[in-house]
């Protein structure tokens, strides 16, 4: 007996309900007021690290020690900006605009300062407890610190099987979508056919190993993000003028003294930590597995480099979108039970066709091109950066359950994820890709909330050792840090 005609699209809808009744629930006000209360609360128990720290983070940047089985603090660092740089920069800061206002921008600075420090105890957490898998190369993130910290395999096991299904299987199609989307829109390519080529590509990194990855994400990140931020330069020149009503925009919107914004205060702040944290992913317990394949002497030095990313990922990249968008006043505001506050681009939904308008301004004709290779560039870079989170999540499974298959498995997902994702909806892409980043968020957050001292005590150790003028090294047994097997057997090599 055949299907009814309609039932593929009832399927469809009952899922899309589905996820957006799992979303109501872990987007709740309690996730978005967690992130910024546990960014408050680490800032203050790292004596704000992240403003002390700056000119170390960007010393440590460039110290490129490495080995046969870790990459070198720079690719650690374009591993993790590949991750946190992508479509949430251009598409996520114009739906946060949309939604929330002008102040938007305000709170996911807001929410970047703070997580600047849980990213140090993440990445920190990361570093100490990493080992080396049956291939000698070094893996770790939350799976690891969670049963060696905390002594809770269950709870690890949950956070490595989450993170397979949202870095393996629901958060590419994002990325995917925007792609297939930006293409179509400028060059009228059809979905299917990107689809096919990011397959392609894909499968091309992903076999190759982390090496290839690292080295990927080493060459294109710098490049896409300085390309990004110059063409946002050259706007907010020729637009320079309004800067500063743009800076008294964001900031009044943001605590509801514009009287034409004040019904979108609580919306403002909503949508900007939401996005925030999709984009700089502080938290959500991703950057972790990067900073743990890290060649480094002391584990706060990737601590210090992790915290450098997010101001990278929102208060340069994310900021350049918003200065395009709001000094050239391309963008729609939408009230919450309907109609318009702002409507400067009429039938124009909130996403990458703001900032496609805003290039529109300067070079006509040039938007949707511009959008299109930015999109390709920062989504794909994160799609690759998505299968090494998952494929470290299986490489912590397969400790226990030696399935090799397994990897295999992983890269047949994620390729099936983003072909399904480029011609899925935009919407469903975005609900269920909010999904995994808000389960990922609740899961790592009350894990480092729980297992916060050794990070403290690592960067108490870094810095006296500093101050008093001698090489930073670790020893976990005299800080009476437990488990940190590979900082006792398998110490990096200092270089000189």
């Amino acid at each position: 007996m055949s299907p009814e005609p309609g039932a593929p699209v009832v399927y469809t809808a009952l899922v899309s309900e589905l996820v957006n009744y799992l979303n109501g629930y872990i987007w709740s006000r309690g996730l978005i007021y967690l992130c910024l209360g546990v960014g408050l609360y680490f800032s203050l128990r790292t004596r704000f690290m992240q403003v002390r720290g700056v000119g170390e983070m960007i010393r440590l940047m460039f110290h490129n020690q490495r080995s046969a089985a870790g990459v070198s603090s720079f690719q650690a660092l374009a591993m993790s900006l590949s991750g946190r740089v992508g479509i949430g920069n251009i598409a996520g800061v114009a739906t946060a605009i949309g939604f929330g206002g002008p102040g938007a921008v305000f709170w996911m600075w807001a929410v970047a300062f703070l997580g600047a420090s849980t990213a140090y105890i993440e990445s920190t957490l990361g570093q100490i407890y990493k080992e080396k898998d049956d291939e000698g190369r070094y893996r770790g993130g939350p799976a690891y610190y969670i049963e060696k910290a905390m002594g809770q395999k269950w709870y690890a096991w949950l956070f490595a099987f989450t993170t397979v299904v949202a870095t393996g299987v629901l958060l590419p199609g994002v990325q995917a979508n925007g792609i297939a989307s930006g293409v179509t829109n400028a060059w009228g390519i059809a979905p299917a056919i990107s689809a096919a080529a990011i397959v392609v590509a894909l499968g091309i990194i992903i076999f190759g190993g982390v090496t290839r990855i690292a080295t990927f994400a080493e060459i294109v990140v710098p490049f896409m993000a300085l390309a990004y931020i110059l063409m946002a330069f050259v706007i907010m020149a020729v637009n320079a003028a309004r800067i500063p009503e743009v800076f008294t925009l964001i900031v009044s919107n943001a605590f509801g003294m514009d009287a034409a914004f004040g019904s979108l205060l609580g919306l403002a702040v909503e949508w900007g930590v939401r996005r925030g944290v999709y984009s700089n992913e502080a938290g959500q317990g991703t950057g972790p597995h990067a900073a743990a394949a890290a060649e480094v002497g002391h584990p706060a030095e990737q601590g210090y480099v992790q915290a450098f990313s997010i101001y990278v990922d929102t208060l340069l990249v994310c900021s350049a979108t918003a200065f395009m968008i709001l000094s050239t006043g391309t963008y729609n505001v939408y009230q919450p039970g309907g109609g318009t506050i702002v409507n400067q681009l009429p039938d124009v939904q909130p996403g990458p066709a703001y900032t496609q308008a805003a290039v529109d301004t300067m070079i006509p004709g040039f938007g949707a091109s511009f959008v299109a290779l930015a999109l390709m560039f920062f989504a794909f870079t994160t799609i690759v950066a998505y299968y090494y989170m998952a494929e470290t999540n299986i490489q912590y499974i397969n400790r226990k359950l030696h399935r090799p298959w397994t990897v295999m498995a992983l890269k047949v997902a994620i390729m099936a994820s983003v072909g399904f994702g480029a011609i899925r909806s935009a919407d469903t892409a975005w609900a269920l890709g909010d999904l995994g980043v808000g389960l990922m968020a609740w899961l790592n957050i009350i894990a480092i909330l729980i297992l916060q001292k050794p990070a403290l005590l690592a960067l108490r150790d870094y810095e006296a050792q500093k101050r008093a003028g001698t090489t930073p090294t670790f020893d976990p047994d005299a800080l009476g840090i437990r488990n940190a097997d590979f900082w006792r057997t398998g110490v990096p090599a200092k270089q000189p």
